[in-house]
């Protein structure tokens, strides 16, 4: 599957098939969210693969009780815990150069296209979950201090394929001056 393709046939996956997903793959997809950019190369994303069921479930029980992926994060053989150390991107000297410091968050999403994007291409499915209490899941994965969570990502064999979703035309999106 060629990047275009794997691109505009993505969708958002919360029904998985009761099958496990091969360390080779799993790897594959870890490696290219490693490739991604990052605020002066800092790389401050980092993953928790989480196949246990017990914590799956404990990460789970952070979701919002009406959020509907959480039946595909208990379904999923796999559920990558996203976090970020926090104080390197967008920080200069010190100094957050954003109002918040948050630029963490911008290169914990290119990580995450990289990797919802080889997942895709592998023939995997994912979804993004941000509707969790962070730091209830960052208790759940005793992540070190100075590290917070971003988002979960349920990874699987798609039980079928979403439809796809309406795009706004490019008129709709793009300014030219």
């Amino acid at each position: 599957m060629d990047l275009f393709e794997a691109i505009t046939t993505r969708r958002s996956v919360r029904r998985f098939q009761d099958r496990p997903v091969g360390e080779d793959l799993l790897e594959r997809v870890l490696e290219a969210a490693r490739w991604a950019p990052s605020w002066v190369n800092f790389q401050p994303t980092r993953y928790t693969v989480v196949t246990d069921p017990e914590l799956k479930a404990r990460l789970v029980d952070t979701m919002s009780p009406k959020n509907p992926a959480r039946k595909g994060g208990l379904q999923a053989p796999v559920l990558i815990a996203v976090s970020a150390r926090v104080g390197l991107s967008g920080f200069a000297g010190g100094t957050a150069l954003t109002d918040k410091g948050d630029w963490y968050m911008f290169d914990a999403a290119l990580a995450v296209q990289n990797l919802t994007l080889a997942a895709h291409a592998l023939g995997l499915g994912t979804v993004q979950v941000g509707l969790f209490d962070a730091p209830a899941a960052a208790a759940v994965l005793e992540l070190p201090e100075g590290e917070v969570m971003v988002e979960l990502i349920p990874l699987g064999w798609p039980l079928f394929q979403p439809k796809v979703p309406p795009r706004l035309p490019l008129d709709q999106l793009v300014r030219r001056r």
